[in-house]
């Protein structure tokens, strides 16, 4: 079939449906939704046998939806209508929800359903959510609804499901939604910050200031009067409340052209004379905090895992310092045979941390800095050969955060997640040893294609072509589970030893070929050109990702045009160059 996907943006849930329907060979063509006159020449042109929207905040016009059929994903219950459907589901508390596909109509969301996919939620923020059990359910939904069209089926009205699946119109939440008083206690905070987490965010006052909040997390031990900034934490900063005390990891202050940041960063002096509460990756607290690297050790000797939720799967400067700290940690125990990467619950790695390069007063220098850093890591795990390494992927991985999970001797993934192993959309060549690790898994004629494409994988292609070498579970507790049992196995291995004595050979042979500093040099002075230069245009591209504009808008480039002569006056001078 010849499907048109129309969406606000080509997210992670939009890029999951495209990889099932690629995989059943439709053929599918993406259009980023902006002013309707464009959504009706794109429809006229590519004549559609259908149009699927997974992610689109803007109505469909009467004139595309009368004359094609249009599928509608919709994150709520059949009946349940609104742009705010699963926000508010979080605040009510809900135990259940699903995904219902529906029909395309006047009225928004109260189409026929051509289905209907439940699932348990869980306490957690809303992406987590909506990255992992609204994404699998919208997949199976649109499958089922696929089948259903291609076998002459009709869509089935909403007010013939059972009574208990109908849900009903809710208007776009509000901060009036959202508001709460640091009086409160922790948990309704936590709930709201949760479910506005990572969009719209939760407006508070801080230091006299108003700041959208996001990643809330419990903090029982530091205690202080309501509303008291008590401490920071690795950018985040700790509040009193009523009952106890919350850490707020990022925060944007409510004003024009501002972006999300670490706490700590978007506070600016405010956050200079907090006192420091540390939390390293070895400590085990016996109370509710937030640890964002932290170190488990499994019930079999030999095996440790290493746990780095980052906040949207950016890495700065310093996180991979630190994770590099918490890697080199885990080696020297002297029991520790293997080593298990296990990321974040929702995301993996999507590389160097955009937003905080785009508000440094250097962005180049805070980019070179960063992808130093970066690779600095990767290094470390490359030439790790006492040890075997797993990268258990699950969540979704893109740019720096491919070649991350490829420098281990095992990659497993979530099934379902999205692989995006390029960078050029971003115009960056892209560094972090790739040009040695892509081809040493599926080799130089594809990982050229894949990276050029630009386009995302899902985990059954990754595994057919060699990207990574098994995928399992639609669940975060399925993966994991299965995660460990695959490292109890290899570590209980009788030929462990030779294993690992394999892996040294090979590194040593690949360095004999070419060494990693080669490599590395290679791909740093393209990406040197890229930041200083901004020969691939970086940064107006950069600009556009983290302000969450079209690429293509011509608003978008008087704005970042404005924006540059008024207060950014960079100075671009050039750093000595250091490879190193």
């Amino acid at each position: 079939m010849k499907i048109l996907f129309i969406t606000t943006a080509f997210n992670g849930m939009a890029q999951r449906l495209w990889i099932e329907l690629d995989r059943l060979n439709h053929e599918v063509f993406v259009h980023i939704a902006g002013e309707q006159e464009a959504m009706l020449k794109t429809v006229k042109q590519y004549g559609p046998d259908l149009i699927v929207a997974p992610f689109l905040k803007s109505k469909i016009p009467a004139e595309i939806h009368e004359n094609y059929p249009c599928l509608i994903v919709h994150p709520g219950i059949v009946g349940d209508r609104g742009s705010s459907s699963l926000d508010r589901a979080l605040l009510r508390g809900e135990k259940n929800w699903g995904v219902t596909i529906l029909q395309a109509v006047e009225k928004m969301d109260a189409g026929p359903v051509w289905s209907f996919q439940p699932f348990s939620m869980r306490n957690v923020p809303k992406a987590q959510l909506y990255r992992c059990e609204v994404t699998q359910a919208a997949a199976k939904g649109l499958l089922e609804a696929l089948q259903k069209i291609q076998e002459g089926q009709e869509p089935v009205p909403a007010d013939l499901y059972p009574a208990e699946k109908r849900g009903r119109w809710y208007p776009q939440i509000t901060q009036t939604d959202l508001a709460f008083d640091w009086n409160d206690d922790a948990q309704s905070i936590l709930l709201k910050i949760r479910a506005a987490d990572s969009d719209p965010g939760v407006l508070a006052e801080i230091f006299g200031e108003s700041y959208y909040c996001y990643g809330g997390h419990l903090e029982e031990k530091l205690k202080g009067s309501p509303g008291e900034v008590l401490a920071k934490r690795n950018g985040a900063i700790c509040i009193a409340v009523g009952d106890a005390s919350i850490w707020v990891t990022h925060l944007r202050k409510r004003q024009e052209g501002a972006i999300k940041l670490p706490a700590v960063v978007a506070l600016g002096d405010s956050a200079r004379a907090l006192p420091e509460s540390e939390c390293p990756p070895l400590e085990k607290p016996e109370y509710a905090t937030w640890q964002e690297i932290r170190i488990e050790r499994d019930e079999l000797p030999g095996i440790a895992y290493l746990h780095f939720d980052f906040y949207n799967g950016a890495m700065s400067t310093d996180q991979c310092r630190r994770l590099l700290d918490a890697f080199r940690q885990i080696k020297a125990m002297p029991e520790v045979q293997c080593i298990v990467l296990m990321g974040g619950v929702d995301l993996w790695s999507n590389g160097i941390h955009l937003h905080l390069i785009e508000q440094a007063e250097n962005p180049a220098d805070v980019s070179w800095e960063n992808i130093l850093a970066i690779d600095d890591l990767i290094l470390e795990i490359i030439t790790s050969t006492d040890h075997y390494v797993i990268s258990a992927l699950q969540g979704n991985a893109g740019a720096g955060g491919v070649p991350l999970a490829l420098a281990a001797d095992k990659v497993l993934a979530r099934d379902g997640i999205v692989l995006n192993p390029h960078t050029k959309n971003m115009g960056l060549y892209g560094s972090e040893y790739w040009t040695y690790l892509l081809p040493k898994r599926i080799g130089i004629e594809k990982a050229i294609r894949f990276t050029e494409d630009c386009l995302p994988w899902g985990v059954a292609l990754a595994k057919e072509i060699g990207l990574i070498d098994d995928y399992h579970g639609e669940t975060v507790e399925a993966f994991t589970t299965f995660v460990r049992q695959q490292a109890q196995k290899i570590v209980s291995l009788p030929y462990f030893d030779k294993l690992i004595k394999a892996k040294k050979f090979q590194r040593m042979k690949d360095e004999r070929h070419k060494p990693l500093a080669a490599y590395r040099k290679e791909e740093l002075e393209k990406m040197r050109r890229n930041f200083y230069e901004n020969d691939q245009n970086y940064d107006y591209r950069r600009y556009c990702f983290v302000h969450k504009i079209p690429y293509t808008s011509s608003d978008s480039r008087d704005l970042y045009s404005r924006r540059r002569k008024i207060y950014r006056k960079r100075k671009w001078e050039s750093i000595e160059y250091n490879a190193s």
